[in-house]
């Protein structure tokens, strides 16, 4: 059966410190970065749907492009037809065979008109459809070279914070690891709730160096001896002494 480890007091308050004095350095790497990451993300995310985009478009283009063809043969035949009919009507025997020619002749001359405006409004339409592309690949091309500049600035970020940030993930570890785990769960719940990942504070001229509330002298008697934890009873923050505070160093 293993045994749980039991962490004085003052054990768990410098384990708290020391985790939050790394977070704190991890916090400013990641400050160094901005919003660069998401900036990244949202560029990648919007090219590829503008690639997607114009995907549909050049299949669009194609479609119509098959249509006309279609049109084309279509007036091809009825020419072939209407020529054939032609010749016909000069061997005609009476008026009845004479007039069911022309209508077939008429027909098929319908038909070439009516394929011949199909074509027309079809090729105003891969006009408009080129335009449409053509815009697309230029925004493509835009938004690249926005996302290549500001990928560029990232990796610059990284490649100059990564050893620090590997060296500092790997104190956060282990510091967790001398951490009281039920600590450490409110201590995780605590910084995510706050927008300076701040979980622990030192008392800063008798108030939190949180949210600023006044901390009563007897309060921050209690801190100072180490005999329990105390929090803030605004913020919810776990209050340390200054001496304990000033006592952690983080390399």
């Amino acid at each position: 059966m293993s045994t749980v480890k039991e962490y004085s007091v003052q054990e768990k308050l410098t384990g708290l410190v020391t985790l939050q004095k790394i977070d704190s350095k991890l916090d400013e790497l990641k400050v160094l970065k901005g919003e660069l990451p998401m900036e990244v993300a949202d560029l990648e995310d919007e090219i590829q749907g503008l690639h997607a985009r114009q995907t549909r478009i050049e299949e669009e283009i194609n479609g119509i492009t098959e249509f006309i063809e279609q049109k084309k043969e279509l007036i091809k035949e009825s020419g072939g037809l209407v020529k054939k009919y032609e010749k016909q009507s000069n061997n005609v025997k009476n008026n009845r065979e004479f007039e069911a020619i022309n209508k077939e002749i008429e027909m098929q001359q319908l038909e070439v008109k009516l394929a011949e405006k199909h074509i027309k409004d079809a090729t105003d339409e891969i006009s408009e459809k080129a335009i449409a592309l053509e815009k697309a690949k230029k925004t493509i091309a835009a938004k690249e070279g926005i996302l290549n500049t500001k990928k560029e600035e990232l990796e610059k970020i990284i490649a100059s914070t990564e050893k620090e940030e590997k060296h500092f993930n790997k104190m956060a570890a282990e510091a967790k690891d001398s951490v009281d785990p039920r600590l450490l769960t409110s201590y995780s719940k605590i910084r995510h709730s706050y927008r300076n990942g701040l979980a622990v504070v030192q008392v800063e001229r008798d108030a939190c160096g949180g949210c600023f509330y006044a901390i009563p002298p007897q309060k921050q008697s209690e801190i100072r001896q180490h005999k329990k934890i105390m929090v803030c009873e605004n913020c919810g923050r776990v209050l340390v002494d200054t001496d304990l505070h000033a006592a952690v160093e983080i390399k």
